[in-house]
C-alpha cells in the first residue's frame, strides 16, 4: 500500500479534484494536510484522522510567513504519518513547506511537486531569494507533474529532474447536441489583474459594435468587477454583457454548452482547465498569445483564435470569417478534450510511475 499525503490549499477544488482522482485509485492510502482548512466535499472524502489544518491564509504572491510559521507542527504531524510520498501542489508554498519539513525531521517520504502555473512562469522571476527557492525544491522533487510543454521547459531551466506533462484535464466528457447561440460569448476567469478582464470586455466591446446580435455573459468574481461594470456603461454594452458572479459547475455547463465563443485573456498562464472545459462544451476558444494557448491550438490539437490583444479592432472581422467554421470547430475541440484532456488516465499513469521510482529513502 502506497501512503500518499497531498499537501496543498484544501479549500481549492483544484486540490480537491486530485483527492477524488487519488482515493478512488487500488493500493493508494490517502492522507492530506492543508495551508488552509477543507471544503466539506474534502472531508467526506477523507476521515479526520488523514487531515491537517493549518488553518492560515497563505498568498501565492508571497509574504506567507504565517504559513511557514506552521513549518514545526506539520513536521510533527509528517514524522507521525510516516508516509511514502509528499505530493506538494504549488511549489514555492505547499513545496517549501514539503521540502523543509524533509529536511527538518528527517522523513523518508519522497517528494512529488505538481506546479499550477505562476509558481513556475511569475515567481520565480520577482528575485533571487524566489528563483533560488524553487531551484531548491525541484531538485529535491522525485517527480514533477505539468500540464503544458512550455511550464516543463521552464522547470527543467529551474532545476527539475523528471517531470510528466499533462493536462489537468476533466472528470468525465459534459454531454453533446447542446443548441449553440451563434453570437454568445462566456468568460469565467477571476476577474483579477492577472486574468485581464478589461481586455474581455474591450475585444467584445469591438465585436458588439459590428454585430449587435453579440451577447457577453460573464461569470466568477473579483477585485476589478465594480470597474468591469464601469467600463460596459462607458463602452455602450451594458445591456449585451451580463455578470453573474461565482457558478457551481452545474450552472457554468449550462452556460458553456450555450455559448459559441468562449474569452481567456490572461497575462501569465499554463493550461487552463477552464478552457479544456470550454473546449469540451465545443465552444470555440479566443485565447491570449501564450506558449500554453499556442500548445492548444497547435497542429494537431485545438481550432481556435489567438487574440492580438494590440489590434482589438481586427476582431470582428476575423469572428466573421470563423462563424462558418465554428461549429466543425467546436466539434474538433471537443474530440480533442476526449483523446487528450481526461484527468484520470493521466493520474493512472502518474500513479505507474510512482510504483516504478525506486522505493523510498
Amino acid at each position: 500500500m502506497m501512503k500518499l499525503v497531498l499537501i496543498g490549499d484544501g479549500e481549492s477544488p483544484h486540490l480537491l479534484k486530485w483527492a477524488r482522482a487519488l482515493v478512488q485509485a487500488p493500493g493508494v492510502e490517502l492522507w492530506a494536510a492543508s495551508s488552509r482548512g477543507f471544503t466539506p466535499e474534502f472531508e467526506a472524502l477523507l476521515p479526520a484522522a488523514r487531515r491537517y489544518a493549518m488553518q492560515t491564509k497563505p498568498d501565492h504572491g508571497g509574504g506567507n510567513f504565517g504559513l511557514f510559521m506552521q513549518l514545526p507542527a506539520l513536521g510533527a504531524w509528517l514524522k507521525r504519518v510516516d508516509a511514502d510520498y509528499l505530493h506538494a501542489h504549488y511549489l514555492t508554498s505547499h513545496g517549501t513547506l514539503a521540502w523543509a519539513a524533509r529536511r527538518g525531521w528527517g522523513l523518508r517520504a519522497r517528494i512529488i511537486g505538481s506546479a499550477w502555473g505562476s509558481d513556475i512562469l511569475v515567481t520565480p522571476n520577482l528575485g533571487y531569494a524566489y528563483r533560488w527557492l524553487t531551484t531548491q525544491v525541484l531538485r529535491a522533487c522525485a517527480l514533477c507533474t505539468s500540464d503544458s510543454q512550455h511550464m516543463t521547459a521552464r522547470m527543467h531551466e529551474l532545476g527539475a529532474g523528471e517531470v510528466m506533462t499533462f493536462p489537468f484535464g476533466l472528470d468525465a466528457m459534459p454531454k453533446a447536441n447542446v443548441r449553440k447561440q451563434p453570437w454568445l460569448f462566456f468568460a469565467n476567469r477571476g476577474l483579477e489583474p492577472i486574468y485581464r478582464p478589461q481586455l474581455v470586455i474591450e475585444a467584445f466591446a469591438a465585436v458588439a459594435a459590428q454585430n449587435p446580435e453579440a451577447r457577453l455573459v460573464v461569470a466568477n468574481d473579483g477585485s476589478l468587477r465594480a470597474a468591469l461594470e464601469a467600463l460596459t456603461h462607458k463602452l455602450g454594452v451594458a445591456q449585451q454583457v451580463q455578470f453573474v458572479g461565482r457558478l457551481d459547475a452545474k450552472a457554468q455547463a449550462i452556460h458553456y454548452a450555450r455559448a459559441r465563443w468562449y474569452f481567456s485573456l490572461p497575462q501569465s498562464d499554463s493550461v487552463s482547465v477552464s478552457v479544456l472545459e470550454a473546449m469540451a462544451h465545443a465552444c470555440v476558444p479566443l485565447l491570449s498569445d501564450l506558449p500554453a494557448n499556442r500548445e492548444l491550438l497547435g497542429e494537431g490539437a485545438g481550432q481556435g483564435l489567438i487574440v492580438d490583444t494590440l489590434a482589438l479592432s481586427s476582431l470582428p472581422a476575423q469572428l466573421q470569417a470563423l462563424a462558418s467554421q465554428a461549429e466543425a470547430y467546436g466539434a474538433a475541440n471537443r474530440a480533442w478534450v476526449a483523446q487528450n484532456g481526461l484527468f484520470a488516465p493521466a493520474v493512472q499513469g502518474f500513479l505507474q510511475r510512482l510504483r516504478t521510482l525506486d522505493a523510498p529513502n
